[in-house]
């Protein structure tokens, strides 16, 4: 399956308004942790699976990378990345990450922020990307994190007055899809173990890098106080790893 939301109108008009749109990487509660794992960029071919915006693409550039490709399924995605991180040495190409296409060792360093969670065919994806990569080249990703997506709302169980009780994992070995709903809109996520995640990874013959579980830094546990609730429990999965 092949789902592209972002295309729709109304749903494309409520993500632009998220901060993270908005203010690219400095609006991206995770960032400060990703960029962390992130290897030395100068001279690096880079492929950017899911760019949206083109934030990253950006800063890749920006931090030394000889070229970078973005791929997106959104001709809205690419279109505004077109008129806000369209710089020398980017590429933006519009396909279906399950239909991408390259020669084997094109790049250093292939990367996908929040995407990987909408692909069903996770286990061809990672082996297709390890073709890609350069011997020691490195996949760096980030993921909604399973304890997030399990049971499959994605919202806290409340009490009679509203106030959050907790959040509910349940069917967590249960892999596969969830129709939830994301800035008003049904759509489709795919909900995987943890284990799977690493497990895949391994049986492709990456060497796993780091794996971290952000939470919010300080100044956005100050400048947001309902972030403190992102405290209860991992909202996302930050993946490292090595060819």
């Amino acid at each position: 399956m092949k789902e592209n939301k972002y295309d729709d109108p109304a749903f494309f008009q409520q993500y632009s308004k998220m901060n993270r749109s908005q203010k690219g990487l400095e609006g991206a509660g995770e960032w400060y942790v990703l960029r962390t794992m992130l290897p030395d960029l100068r001279e690096k071919a880079v492929l950017d699976l899911g760019c949206g915006f083109g934030w990253h693409c950006r800063y890749f550039m920006e931090n030394g990378a000889k070229s970078v490709v973005g791929v997106d399924i959104s001709d809205r995605m690419l279109e505004k990345a077109g008129q806000i991180n369209n710089i020398e040495g980017i590429q933006y190409e519009r396909i279906a990450l399950e239909d991408a296409m390259y020669p084997a060792e094109s790049f250093d360093l292939v990367f996908s922020s929040l995407t990987f969670h909408y692909i069903q065919s996770f286990d061809k994806l990672i082996h297709n990307i390890y073709s890609w990569l350069r011997p020691g080249g490195m996949l760096v990703f980030s993921v909604e994190h399973p304890v997030f997506t399990a049971e499959g709302t994605q919202d806290w169980a409340y009490d009679e007055s509203g106030e959050k009780l907790h959040w509910p994992v349940d069917n967590y070995f249960d892999e596969g899809k969830r129709d939830t709903v994301f800035l008003g809109e049904q759509i489709t996520k795919y909900h995987r173990t943890y284990a799977t995640y690493i497990n895949t990874l391994i049986n492709a013959q990456f060497k796993i890098v780091e794996v971290k579980e952000p939470m919010p830094d300080e100044q956005m546990l100050n400048d947001i106080p309902e972030m403190k609730d992102e405290l209860r429990r991992p909202m996302m999965l930050l993946v490292s790893a090595q060819k």
